[in-house]
């Protein structure tokens, strides 16, 4: 149930709660988990983050999480978040925390730069997730493909391979 439930901004003492919610997600997904609780630290509460968080929480549990960083379309001509992660735990499902979440994000993201769009990306076979995200009026992109570049090919850019 969603009672009793607040979500607010994740802080610099909160990294390690954070990085055991998303090692809740990498494992329900089945993902690897590579980032310790000082990796999120670094990341989302140093000097330059690279990302904000808001948690929801039923006292002092952790029930659910979104990681968002900000984007830029210019396409749409207007400031963004691409919501990376995106987890609501097991005694929280069923009672519409995920959209709260996604509210926060863009609550917040409105509040420092704009929130015209949210991004995310969904795995193909989580047809339970597309669905979720389908109800509350994400569409999925067609012609576009999702790509990556990392490990040895990021460092060669500009080589001359």
């Amino acid at each position: 149930m969603a009672a009793g439930i607040t979500i607010r901004l994740a802080e610099a003492a909160d990294a390690a709660r954070l990085n055991a919610a998303l090692r809740a997600l990498s494992d329900d997904l089945g993902d690897t988990h590579g980032a310790s609780d000082a990796d999120i630290a670094a990341a989302g509460f140093g000097p330059d983050p690279s990302f904000r968080a808001v948690l929801a929480l039923r006292g002092e549990d952790v029930v659910g999480v979104a990681v968002f960083s900000p984007i830029y379309s210019t396409t749409r001509a207007s400031a963004g978040v691409f919501v990376s992660d995106l987890w609501v735990a097991a005694s929280a499902r069923g009672a519409r925390l995920g959209p709260r979440l996604l509210a926060a994000v863009r609550d917040a993201a409105a509040a420092r730069a704009g929130c015209g769009f949210i991004r995310l990306a969904v795995y193909a076979d989580n047809p339970r997730a597309v669905t979720f995200y389908e109800r509350m009026g994400f569409e999925a992109r067609s012609g576009e493909v999702g790509m990556i570049l990392s490990g040895a090919a990021l460092g060669d850019i500009g080589g001359t391979a």
